[in-house]
């Protein structure tokens, strides 16, 4: 089934760390944002690296959860959008993605202060390398620091939450201006 992404990327200029993720999974295009699957362990990682619990929407409607994470992320500093802006895929399947499209990122770059791109796993990655550095290149922005990071999803149950905490952390010191 071909996708598109539905719903725009969250930064301002002061955001410090843009996080991508592949693409939206088919309970993200329901909430219509980021990482929207009940299982998803991102919401919890954030909410433990930024010591800030203000993320987790248990009780709220979609719409307020949605506010709430927005307004998180951007108090963080933290920018988030994803490395597709289409593809076709099955579900929520990375392995199955072709035909995809990337989101060009390099005005979101040379509008803010973001020092570092994450990937949420090994296929967002391997797109950002694949599809979106040629785009920054040729915007003169192929000097950006990126990191993998391993994936929230519930489908990658073998990572446990206390090596994702620590896997991301990197991304709270950062946005923090720590590291």
């Amino acid at each position: 089934m071909h996708v598109e992404h539905g719903f725009g990327p969250v930064w301002n200029a002061e955001s410090r760390v843009l996080v991508l993720g592949s693409m939206p999974s088919p309970k993200s295009h329901e909430m219509n944002f980021y990482y929207g699957h009940p299982r998803n362990r991102f919401w919890p990682v954030m909410a433990a690296i930024f010591h800030d619990e203000s993320c987790l929407c248990g009780s709220m409607d979609p719409i307020q959860a949605t506010q709430a994470r927005k307004d998180f992320a951007l108090r963080h500093r933290m920018a988030l959008w994803d490395v597709l802006a289409s593809c076709d895929i099955e579900g929520a399947s990375d392995a199955s993605i072709r035909n995809a499209m990337p989101n060009d990122f390099s005005e979101m770059l040379q509008q803010s202060q973001i020092c570092h791109i994450f990937t949420t796993g090994a296929k967002a990655a391997q797109l950002y390398r694949r599809l979106c550095v040629p785009l920054l290149q040729a915007h003169g922005l192929d000097d950006m620091p990126m990191t993998r990071l391993p994936s929230t999803s519930p489908a990658n149950a073998g990572t446990r939450m206390p090596k994702l905490v620590e896997e991301y952390d990197h991304v709270a010191q950062l946005a923090s201006g720590v590291a």
